[in-house]
């Protein structure tokens, strides 16, 4: 059977994260459900990330197996009849035999989107946090450039996560304003959970003059949950891009 690369991107606001639950609507539940279905047969997807309920995505790299004889430039077409308006598959392509998403990955980039106008857009709320507060965008940059390079993020990380080794490198992390409109993305070879969130969280606090840029350094050698900003709603974050060759600085 070949085994399929498919990029997909998602509306994550009625889905309760990509990995598969008992009783849950999730991403991977449905791909799965829809490529099974082609198949004929139980057909197991593998995502690069996990992203949370309400994340969305528009770059997540997937695999599986295909018993199906379909020709890999035919499976968007097929796949995307088939499935729900908030899930679209943007292109598949027969991948090497042992091709793994999630393994092979080594960085994915994440965006958090914050809409400052007074009154949120009804057609763009589902994938931004309203927050109608002014920022100092200068401050936030430069607490963000604290952030780049290999530490421990215990201190950026949800203080439920079971992972012991904390141990991240950020290639990079901007964060760049449109009028209203600013952006904080963050790269990295891998991310703790809730870990963007509250790197988000954290920086908006920098930009309301509640946290000093300067202060960065040392939330990250406290190692304590309760030193960072608050974790954001998950509406504002979107995995964007999955790279599989070494990071290169564009």
């Amino acid at each position: 059977m070949p085994r399929l690369k498919m990029i997909v991107a998602y509306d994550g606001t009625d889905f309760f994260g990509f990995q598969r639950q008992p009783d849950r609507r999730t991403v991977q539940g449905v791909l799965e459900e829809a490529i099974s279905r082609i198949c004929g047969r139980p057909v197991q997807v593998v995502g690069a990330g996990r992203t949370d309920a309400g994340v969305h995505a528009r770059g997540q790299v997937c695999h599986f197996d295909a018993s199906h004889p379909m020709p890999p430039d035919r499976w968007a077409l097929v796949l995307n009849r088939v499935l729900p308006r908030d899930v679209v598959v943007r292109s598949v392509e027969e991948a090497p035999p042992h091709f793994h998403a999630r393994k092979d990955a080594c960085w994915k980039t994440y965006r958090y989107l914050i809409d400052t106008r007074p009154v949120p857009d009804v057609f763009t709320r589902r994938f931004r946090l309203h927050f109608p507060l002014s920022l100092d965008v200068e401050a936030m940059r430069r607490a963000a450039a604290h952030l780049e390079g290999t530490h421990d993020f215990t201190s950026f990380s949800s203080a439920r996560s079971p992972v012991e080794n904390r141990v991240r490198t950020i290639h990079r992390c901007r964060v760049e304003r449109d009028g209203p409109l600013f952006s904080v993305e963050v790269i990295g070879n891998g991310f703790l959970y809730n870990m963007v969130r509250i790197i988000a969280g954290t920086l908006l606090e920098v930009g309301r003059g509640k946290r000093l840029p300067e202060a960065i350094p040392d939330m990250i050698r406290a190692r304590d949950r309760a030193v960072a900003g608050k974790t954001l709603p998950p509406e504002g974050l979107t995995m964007v891009e999955v790279g599989y060759a070494p990071w290169k600085e564009r």
